[in-house]
């Protein structure tokens, strides 16, 4: 893959994680010769191999919080990544908790070149890329969302979080915005439900919706024809992700409609 985004993984629950039912890999972002690893769950290095994608091009690898889902195989990962220490590289961004809990062994964080610990409303540039952080609100009370922003695109990732109207601002001016809808109907977690989702995005007006990180619940519904019955509702465009799912983020990028439009104003 040159460019784009990689589904390694559509898992948003232990009872899907643990059968497989969809793996739980995590997302990959290429973008300017940059590869960002986000959230990488149980299977990521089994799917990064299925799917073409070699780990030692990590530029940076993400953890948005602690749970299982989201960085249990992130010492994998980094061993890969830098030849288990041998070549010493790459940038982990994460949270407190993950740091607290030590989820990342003393010796693989010797293996990376730098660890970022940050929290929400930071900024933080690698290369020509800066990634903003955005609130959050879940079981992990450091848990962060993400805005991705490139010379030609931007990408925001909600994680896991329950909704508010705070949390949904936070996303405007989006090209393509992640949204970790875990559940079809209400529920007690600090997860985002379809009737969140549909909120978030009329408030965000992406132009492009993508639904991830389904449990058990959402795969008997048919995250397809959820989405599809969303899209009704909404003038964004909204898909389900599946695993292995790729997209090219410049056909919905908003700088390329403008420099198109450019093109055809009269003097």
């Amino acid at each position: 893959m040159d460019s784009g985004i990689l589904f390694l993984g559509t898992s948003g629950e232990i009872s899907v994680t643990g059968k497989q039912l969809r793996s739980s890999g995590g997302i990959i972002i290429k973008t300017n010769e940059c590869q960002f690893l986000i959230d990488p769950g149980p299977g990521t290095l089994n799917k990064a191999n299925e799917y073409g994608i070699n780990l030692r091009e990590n530029t940076a690898v993400i953890l948005t919080h602690s749970h299982m889902n989201h960085c249990n195989d992130i010492n994998a990962v980094i061993a890969s990544m830098t030849h288990n220490g041998l070549d010493t590289r790459g940038v982990i961004i994460t949270n407190s908790t993950v740091m607290e809990q030590n989820i990342i062994t003393p010796f693989h964080q010797k293996c990376t070149e730098k660890i970022i610990t940050t929290q929400p409303n930071k900024k933080i540039g690698i290369e020509n890329i800066e990634i903003h952080t955005t609130q959050a609100d879940h079981d992990d009370p450091e848990t962060i969302g993400l805005k991705i922003y490139t010379p030609k695109f931007q990408i925001g990732y909600t994680s896991d979080t329950k909704y508010t109207k705070e949390i949904a601002q936070q996303y405007k001016k989006t090209d393509i915005l992640i949204i970790n809808c875990v559940y079809p109907e209400k529920t007690k977690e600090k997860q985002l439900t379809t009737e969140d989702a549909i909120k978030l995005i009329k408030i965000a007006k992406p132009k492009l919706a993508i639904l991830t990180h389904f449990s058990k619940k959402m795969l008997s519904s048919e995250p397809i024809y959820i989405a599809r019955e969303m899209q009704k509702k909404l003038k964004s465009q909204v898909i389900a992700a599946e695993d292995g799912m790729h997209l090219d983020p410049i056909s919905y990028s908003a700088q390329l409609k403008q420099k198109t439009l450019n093109l055809y104003r009269k003097n």
